[in-house]
């Protein structure tokens, strides 16, 4: 008989269910009660109940889980700090979208090697997401593959969905039925209206193939997610971040009869994936927030403990990115206490 099947896959590799996965790394009541504080507090930010800014702030992607717990510890601290003006929640993003190819990301490859120890790769994520919630800071992942939120869903208080899918059925789907409030970044193109149409679509019910808990094929049916939202991250072509890019967005926000609350990101395509001009930014959407623009629900920075980015390969210094450049922790510091004061100023207009 001539196969037809599989002529392109090499090999399948069982892995650990996320049932299994979960007990043998619980989340303790102390932790769930960070998640739930977390995703409370972001839902208050998006709908307008509470006035504080809401700051994704953390570094492109984790490669080192040492170093993102090091981080994690001064994040903490200042976010306990300036908790009456902002939510601080901290960016811990295993997965990565790839224009061609490229590292992929911890749980795909957690030896940065190409060995694509996915087993060891979910064990680490699901490890770290523990050990800063039991610092006391809630935490933010973009999801990109739809099977890996089953492992480690639990431990997060915010999503994004980042701007290669705000079109696809399957990302919107998979929103429609996560815990958290969920941010649909705008497309690589520039294009807002995908995102608006994704938190749409997200929001209402879906019935869907999925796995289980036990890592079985199953028919998922959700109830909608009503907590989703858009995040401004510029395009190819440039920024979108500006008070006439932000006018526009909430204006269309109002007439899908959204609330008009988005979220900006001082990264990516508004700063040219540049650090430096990354800072500018978010200075620039603070005097913006310090204006009285109430639109603007949060802010998202890329930072590490090191300034910039390094390539793979050789030895790496400790607490620099190794994907998009970042933000140093000093800078970040500064940027936080910027933007809390924009909020002070804003309550004050």
């Amino acid at each position: 008989m001539t196969n037809t099947s599989n002529l392109r896959v090499t090999g399948y590799q069982p892995l650990v269910t996320p049932r299994e996965l979960t007990a043998e790394l619980p989340m303790d009541d102390e932790r769930a009660a960070v998640v739930q504080r977390g995703r409370e507090a972001v839902h208050g930010i998006v709908t307008g109940a509470d006035d504080r800014l809401l700051v994704v702030v953390g570094p492109c992607s984790v490669h080192d889980p040492v170093a993102a717990v090091d981080y994690a510890h001064r994040l903490a601290a200042a976010a306990q700090r300036l908790s009456a003006d902002l939510a601080v929640v901290m960016r811990v993003y295993f997965e990565k979208p790839r224009t061609t190819v490229g590292w992929k990301g911890l749980i795909n490859d957690p030896g940065l090697d190409d060995t694509f120890d996915v087993p060891r790769g979910l064990r680490l994520a699901r490890r770290l997401l523990l050990d800063v919630l039991g610092l006391g800071l809630p935490v933010g992942c973009e999801f990109l593959e739809p099977t890996s939120p089953q492992y480690i869903a639990d431990a997060v208080s915010w999503g994004a969905i980042g701007a290669r899918t705000p079109e696809s059925q399957v990302h919107r789907q998979l929103a429609s039925g996560l815990s958290m409030p969920v941010g649909f970044k705008n497309g690589t193109d520039g294009d807002v209206q995908v995102a608006i149409d994704g938190c749409r679509t997200a929001a209402s019910r879906h019935v869907f193939f999925g796995v289980d808990e036990d890592g079985r094929a199953a028919v998922v049916s959700t109830t909608g997610n009503p907590d989703c939202h858009i995040i401004l991250r510029g395009s190819r072509t440039g920024p979108n971040y500006g008070p006439g890019d932000v006018a526009d967005a909430l204006a269309r926000l109002e007439k899908a009869q959204m609330p008009r609350r988005l979220i900006v990101d001082a990264s990516h395509g508004n700063s040219g994936k540049d650090h430096v001009r990354q800072a500018a930014v978010a200075r620039e959407i603070g005097e913006q927030v310090a204006a009285g623009q109430d639109g603007i629900a949060g802010v998202m920075l890329e930072s590490f403990i090191v300034a910039g980015r390094q390539d793979l390969g050789g030895e790496l210094t400790y607490g620099q990115s190794v994907t998009d450049a970042c933000v140093s922790w000093e800078d970040t510091e500064l940027l936080l206490e910027d933007l809390a004061a924009a909020v002070r100023a804003r309550r004050a207009a």
